[in-house]
């Protein structure tokens, strides 16, 4: 029986190149995201969500290494709340940070409650920046499911009633499922937070104020990942 014919090395060589170098590029841009952030001189406000972290964070490191604010998970729906948001307003504030607080919005539930439980735990601060209501869940397993009228209604109830308290206008953190599910931004008139990772986001119709350019950041405050967000100029 005749034998197949050996491959030359240098044959050998290349496809070892042409099957390794895509694998090697990469894992380099993975590595280069986890700690990508937009160009200070492009942003020059930039700061951290910490809506997604659950580890402990080192304000002062977070600071240090270039964070201007942090907005913190204060509230979601009307009975959950951050038992360590309290804790870590007073440890943002004692580094130098701005803070903001971020109410999660629950369409299964009226909009009452949920204000009811927002201003039990953030206090009524003109120092606070602006609230953010994070729109993330489209309501699709609601016991009854709401149409998206009544979903804008009562995030507007919502809006109303946490500005009340604050002082200022409310952001809306908005999802691009949640956009696409209701038709948010161009029917409630309050300043966008659009998320989407390394490219600017356009979802929303109109200009965003925030921006969170990296959802997975890797920084030296923490341990676990955070979000990173821009202001526009």
């Amino acid at each position: 029986m005749a034998r197949k014919p050996r491959r030359p090395l240098w044959l050998k060589l290349l496809l070892a190149v042409l099957i390794l170098a895509p694998l090697g590029v990469g894992l380099w841009l993975w590595s280069d995201l986890k700690q990508w952030r937009p160009p200070e001189s492009e942003f020059p406000e930039q700061g951290a969500d910490l809506s997604a972290n659950t580890g402990d964070v080192n304000f002062a490191v977070l600071k240090g290494s270039g964070a201007d604010f942090v907005y913190l998970p204060a509230t979601a729906g009307e009975g959950e709340q951050a038992g360590d948001f309290s804790r870590n307003l007073a440890a943002a504030r004692a580094a130098g940070l701005e803070v903001g607080a971020i109410h999660r919005f629950d369409p299964c539930v009226p909009a009452d409650g949920q204000s009811a439980n927002f201003v039990t735990i953030v206090p009524r601060d003109e120092a606070l920046l602006p609230p953010a209501i994070a729109l993330v869940e489209t309501g699709e397993n609601c016991l009854e499911r709401a149409n998206s009228g009544q979903v804008r209604s009562e995030l507007t109830i919502l809006a109303n009633q946490i500005e009340a308290h604050a002082g200022k206008p409310a952001i809306l953190k908005l999802t691009r499922d949640f956009e696409a599910a209701h038709g948010i931004a161009s029917r409630i008139e309050r300043n966008l937070w659009l998320v989407r990772t390394r490219f600017e986001p356009d979802y929303g119709g109109r200009p965003w104020l925030i921006w969170t350019a990296n959802e997975n950041y890797n920084g030296p405050a923490s341990k676990e990942p955070m979000a990173w967000a821009v202001v526009r100029p």
